[in-house]
């Protein structure tokens, strides 16, 4: 199965769709890691990439889907991929479509994160590090992982806080282009919606609750999957 995976930052879109690509066995791409690959093994399209990253400037659409579809073509993804963190905005899904198209790539299924700005927002500045094991969750705005006071809810250990998740400025700028419904990343989910309407429901649309905990989330999504 082929997944175009959208999610707010801070709806733990990272989280489950670690969960998917151990489940049906099928790569999680994430669009940082191509650049950063092709950066490293200084390809064609990587030196163009860093060119413009060097200058501060936006990677241009005509280096970074040529990047994906050459990732796409990989042989660990013969049986699927899940593609995560493109496109961003309306432009970058239609071109995307297109040049999947002119590939023969078919697109089988849009998942989408569905979480109100306000508490994906509160969960990115929730966060807290334990500062013995970052894998012990801690959030101050979920029930579920609510730490204990201030310390590890798991180990008792002292929690600690990312100085980026407490950037508000930075936050906002990202949910600002993500609940764009006009230009930005809702756009394009909008886009593959109604192309699936238009298709008979190809590619399927999952819409997925991101308010409970991650287990419940998971069963729901593995549910919809037919996992």
């Amino acid at each position: 199965m082929k997944i175009l995976f959208f999610g707010p930052n801070g709806s733990g879109k990272g989280t489950q769709g670690a969960i998917v690509k151990e489940k049906f066995g099928i790569p999680h791409i994430e669009t940082g890691v191509i650049f950063r690959d092709n950066i490293s093994r200084g390809t064609t399209l990587g030196n163009e990439a860093k060119g413009y990253i060097d200058r501060g400037e936006l990677v241009p659409d005509s280096i970074t889907i040529p990047m994906i579809l050459d990732r796409l073509k990989e042989d660990d993804c013969k049986n699927g991929w899940l593609l995560d963190g493109f496109p961003r905005n309306l432009t970058q899904a239609q071109e995307l479509d297109k040049a999947l198209k002119q590939e023969g790539i078919d697109l089988d299924i849009v998942i989408e994160m569905v979480l109100d700005r306000q508490i994906a927002k509160n969960r990115i500045m929730g966060r807290r590090l334990c500062v013995n094991d970052n894998n012990h969750p801690n959030n101050i705005y979920i029930d579920a992982i609510k730490p204990d006071g201030d310390k590890c809810r798991i180990c008792g250990g002292e929690l600690r806080t990312r100085s980026d998740d407490q950037d508000e400025e930075a936050i906002d700028k990202r949910h600002a282009i993500y609940y764009d419904t006009e230009t930005g990343t809702m756009a394009a989910v909008n886009f593959f919606k109604d192309l699936s309407a238009k298709h008979g429901g190809v590619p399927k649309i999952i819409d997925l609750d991101g308010r409970p905990g991650v287990k419940e989330v998971s069963t729901e999504l593995l549910s919809k999957l037919g996992k």
